[in-house]
Order: structure tokens, then C-alpha cells, then sequence
């Protein structure tokens, strides 16, 4: 049985249709129709009922999910050892980081990397998706957890410090420290109107009038004076049009630490070390950005320690 049938089968069957799969796969559309197509004629069997809301497993299709994913997990196992073994600093290396990582922070970082390591090649996933390392969707991964999963290596790096934001021309309409209740939040998708992290800020009785389920949107809405907004300090503190109202102290961030990581197989492959080792120096010299020691304090309000 062909391996690459399978990967097309298990692409499909756990996206559930053939546009999602296609994505996944980096294929055109009608590849995978074809592919598809092709197995189930080859095998004789229907593996899929075509639905109008997508592709559904038939109970042969169920049958061979689990076994097919036995071979693909020793099928990326093997692959990983025989890259794990790569003493060349030359070839594909493909990272995953958060967005706002790579556009606000590291892209310049990135461009540094390629013009030393000229052979690397560079496949960056900037994305909030948690890329899964052992079935090798990712060689690195740049994330913010509180706990990485046991089979990742790397380092800790440090926890990315928090604060309160509004613009300067938002902050000439309202006053803080008297009337707080007369500014609002630029809030995320809350299901309540007044969420615990709002309650637990510096600011609870400013109530939320907008909502934004990006921290560029919310950056973006921040600067156009909508509102109060919490942001990473990395982000926000550059923008000169904004004012830190409130630094929440990293220990109080919930979202977790910043890590490098690798799968463990991979770790003394030359260009997964290489790259590691450099984003380690790159992270220390942005340090102070990133736990929020960059900018003046002189405007920066006396305020109580907050979570969120």
C-alpha cells in the first residue's frame, strides 16, 4: 500500500473535506478529489459518504483510521532519527511562531539568520496554532505555554510582560485616575459583560463597549482611541502614539512563558542547533523589551499589581 495514499486519507479524514485536506497537504483541490478517488477504486471499498456538509468516514473508512495512523507515526519516527543524524547546516528548516512574533518582532531577526546560514532554508508557520512537532508539522517551535508537552526540548526563555494601553489622544478626553468609569475596554469575546479579567484589572468599573478577537485588531483600535486594551508589552510599548497606563507584573500573566523547542530526535540535527542557539542571543538582546523594561515609567500611574 502507498504511503502517499494514506497521507491523503488521513488528510481528509481528519479535516473532513477535500478543500481543508488540500490546505493541510499543500496540494491543489482537485489532487486530493483525484487521489481519493483513486484509493478507494484501487482498494475496491467506499472510505467516505460525500455529504453536502463534507467528506464522513463509511465504517471501512473508521476501520483504517487507526491503523493508518500507526504507519504514519512510525513513518514520521523514521524520518525524524534520519534527520536527527543531519550534520549539514543546508536544507528546508521549518519554524512555527506566534504572528505578532514574527511581524513585530523577529522578521529582521529572521533575514539576519538567512543571510549567515545561506544554505537554510527557511519555512516559517506564523501562527496561534499549536504545530505538532512530533509528527513533524514544525522542526521549531517559538511559543507561549505554561507546559510544553514531555517529547519537546529547548529552553525557557523568559515571560513576556503585560500592560494596560490607551492612546494619548483618548487619554486627553478621559481621566484615569478620577473617572475611570467614563473610559471603556476594547474587550475580546467575552460571553459576559463584565469578565474576571476586567474585574481583577486596574480599571473594573470602565465597562467594555468594543471587542476585538485579534491583538493586531486590538493594537490597531488602540491606536484609532477606542478604548483601553491589554497588550504585550513588546507590541504596544514602541508605539509612540500609546501610553502604558499599568505594567502587569509577568508573574501574573497566565498565558505562559516563552520557549524554544524541538522534538528530541531532532535536537543535534546542525541547522535545528544553529537556529536555536541564534534565536537564544536574538531573544537576550530584546529582553528588556519583552518583560517590559524598554521604556520611561515617568508616565506610568501608581497602580496595583492585576491579573488576568
Amino acid at each position: 500500500m502507498d504511503w502517499d495514499d494514506l497521507r491523503f486519507f488521513l488528510a481528509v479524514a481528519r479535516k473532513g473535506s477535500i478543500r481543508a485536506a488540500s490546505s493541510t497537504l499543500a496540494v491543489n483541490h482537485s489532487t486530493v478529489l483525484r487521489r481519493i478517488n483513486a484509493f478507494e477504486k484501487k482498494l475496491n471499498v467506499r472510505l467516505f459518504e460525500r455529504l453536502p456538509t463534507g467528506y464522513v468516514l463509511t465504517p471501512t473508512g473508521e476501520e483504517m483510521v487507526d491503523s493508518a495512523q500507526r504507519i504514519e507515526d512510525e513513518v514520521v519516527k523514521l524520518d525524524r532519527q534520519v534527520i536527527g543524524r543531519d550534520a549539514q547546516l543546508s536544507g528546508a528548516l521549518r519554524v512555527t511562531m506566534p504572528l505578532i512574533l514574527a511581524t513585530h518582532l523577529l522578521a529582521p531577526e529572521l533575514a539576519a539568520f538567512a543571510v549567515a546560514y545561506p544554505g537554510i532554508q527557511l519555512e516559517i508557520a506564523a501562527s496561534d496554532e499549536e504545530f505538532n512537532l512530533k509528527k513533524r508539522e514544525a522542526d521549531v517551535a517559538i511559543r507561549i505555554t505554561p507546559n510544553p508537552p514531555e517529547y519537546l526540548v529547548g529552553r525557557k526563555i523568559l515571560t513576556p510582560a503585560k500592560g494596560i494601553y490607551a492612546s494619548h489622544n483618548y487619554l486627553k478626553q478621559h481621566d484615569p485616575e478620577n473617572h475611570p468609569e467614563k473610559m471603556n475596554w476594547l474587550g475580546w469575546e467575552d460571553s459576559v459583560a463584565d469578565p474576571q479579567w476586567i474585574k481583577d484589572s486596574a480599571f473594573p468599573s470602565s465597562p467594555v463597549r468594543h471587542q476585538a478577537d485579534s491583538l493586531l485588531v486590538q493594537l490597531e483600535t488602540a491606536k484609532a482611541d477606542m478604548g483601553l486594551t491589554m497588550l504585550p508589552c513588546f507590541l504596544a510599548d514602541p508605539i509612540e502614539t500609546l501610553q502604558r497606563l499599568h505594567l502587569i507584573p509577568p508573574s501574573a500573566a497566565s498565558c505562559g512563558d516563552l520557549w524554544i523547542l524541538t522534538h528530541q530526535d531532532l535536537r543535534s540535527t546542525a541547522r535545528v542547533k544553529a537556529f536555536m542557539n541564534f534565536m537564544l542571543e536574538v531573544f537576550d538582546r530584546h529582553r528588556d523589551l519583552l518583560e517590559g523594561r524598554k521604556r520611561s515609567f515617568q508616565d506610568v500611574l501608581p497602580l496595583n499589581p492585576i491579573s488576568f
